[in-house]
């Protein structure tokens, strides 16, 4: 498949002329930005697309219509990154952490649910496989940003990167937040802050929630964290699933990482939209959909994903589904991540705009609060922690955080089949919720 060509410069002119619309259509949303783009801008925007959407080998247009590009492994962005000029590829594959103790999965099994526990799963998992072709070996697949995806964020600076939204919201002066609050509610469940920590593990359960804005999110996702969530300095690795508008142009539940060294201020951005992580895996596309979902009263699916910091070389590897290798974090990117986490955080989160000048009704998971229970409330089980011989264990003594209940909650439990585990979320916005 022929690659589709940059716009060149007559085409740029042409767009000035026009006014330029930017849809965002998705089960649930239709909304259309009416502006007018300056040539100015749209060339600073072709710039930082350039820089960003690296010359591929081969080209996949997928079913939902994104555009996966398959790009030497060497020349993917993360070497962009002025702290890894020098970076080697790491060729030794880290050893994956095992579980101390076995869990039971017979009565797991038993409750309709479906994993992507093997490689083929992985593959079948995202929709840009589904016309049968594979990127070639020796390259990754990277979905390709293009000029709309920019012009739906609030600036170039903001593209692929968290930010702050909204109003300050009540919280517990020593909560765990990773954003500050202000916009973005949670559901959590987190470990205690003095801990030495090498990485965590989490089994996630995959929906669909309604998003009320095009600029709110919902996530559900593991944290792992080091440094003052009161200073600049904070060190953040993140993975799961998130439904972004803004981000993807669509409401599906999507793959994504995150990272930052300075409390999301700098560094950092969602994916591959900036230099950093280094992907290995030339089968998983990091910000592509994930498919099937699961369903209220109906089969539920759920992903598997585990971070943690290899023993020998330091980097910090992540892996989806049960030994699916997808790349890292390389150990120059953190200051206190270099060494350890010592905090991790598993569960949802949304942004909370009040566009309209009430609490959003963006759903968190399935959009049913934690008390409704299987196969209505999203859910993580299997909370693990990597220890420092490389292990895994049960996550235990577990806090849990909800800021406004009445809007999104969290309830935990521990089970010889799911071990530590909650279920979680809510719909927002309803008469309790304002």
């Amino acid at each position: 498949m022929v690659r589709i060509k940059k716009k060149d410069q007559s085409f740029l002119l042409l767009l000035v002329l026009c006014l330029f619309f930017v849809m965002c259509e998705s089960h649930n949303l239709n909304y259309t930005k009416y502006k007018q783009v300056s040539n100015m801008r749209l060339e600073r925007i072709q710039r930082h697309l350039d820089r960003i959407n690296k010359p591929p080998l081969f080209t996949i247009q997928s079913p939902d219509g994104d555009i996966i590009d398959c790009v030497h492994k060497r020349k993917q962005p993360a070497f962009d990154h002025p702290l890894l000029k020098n970076h080697k590829i790491q060729k030794i594959p880290p050893e994956i952490p095992k579980l101390k103790t076995s869990v039971k999965t017979d009565a797991m099994m038993s409750r309709d649910v479906v994993s992507n526990n093997s490689k083929s799963a992985v593959v079948d998992w995202q929709l840009w496989h589904q016309n049968g072709t594979r990127c070639p070996a020796g390259t990754v697949p990277i979905r390709r940003s293009e000029v709309h995806d920019v012009l739906r964020a609030k600036s170039l600076y903001d593209f692929g990167k968290k930010k702050r939204h909204g109003l300050p919201i009540a919280r517990r002066v020593d909560a765990p937040d990773v954003v500050s609050g202000n916009g973005h509610e949670h559901a959590i469940a987190y470990t205690g802050g003095s801990e030495e920590i090498y990485g965590a593990k989490a089994t996630i359960n995959v929906w669909e929630p309604s998003i009320e804005v095009v600029n709110e999110f919902s996530l559900s996702q593991i944290w792992v964290l080091s440094g003052s969530f009161d200073g600049s300095d904070l060190n953040s690795i993140e993975a799961g699933w998130q439904v972004s508008p803004e981000l993807y142009g669509d409401s599906r539940p999507r793959l994504f990482t995150y990272w930052t060294s300075d409390s999301y201020q700098a560094t950092g951005c969602y994916n591959l939209l900036c230099s950093g992580f280094v992907q290995t895996n030339s089968r998983i596309a990091i910000g592509a959909a994930i498919s099937p979902v699961s369903s209220v009263e109906g089969s539920q699916y759920d992903v598997t994903i585990l971070i943690w910091k290899d023993p020998k070389l330091g980097n910090w590897w992540m892996v989806f589904g049960d030994n699916t290798l997808v790349g890292y974090w390389p150990a120059e990117l953190f200051t206190h991540l270099a060494e350890r986490a010592t905090m991790v955080e598993w569960g949802g989160e949304i942004v909370n705009s009040r566009a309209n000048g009430e609490h959003t009704s963006t759903q968190m998971g399935s959009g049913h609060f934690g008390d409704d229970g299987f196969r209505k409330a999203s859910y993580f089980r299997n909370l693990e922690i990597v220890d420092s011989d490389n292990s895994l264990s049960s996550a235990q003594d577990i806090s849990i955080l909800a800021e406004n209940t009445n809007c999104y909650n969290i309830k935990n439990a521990y089970s010889s089949e799911w071990g530590t585990h909650f279920y979680y979320g809510g719909p927002g916005r309803n008469p309790q919720c304002n």
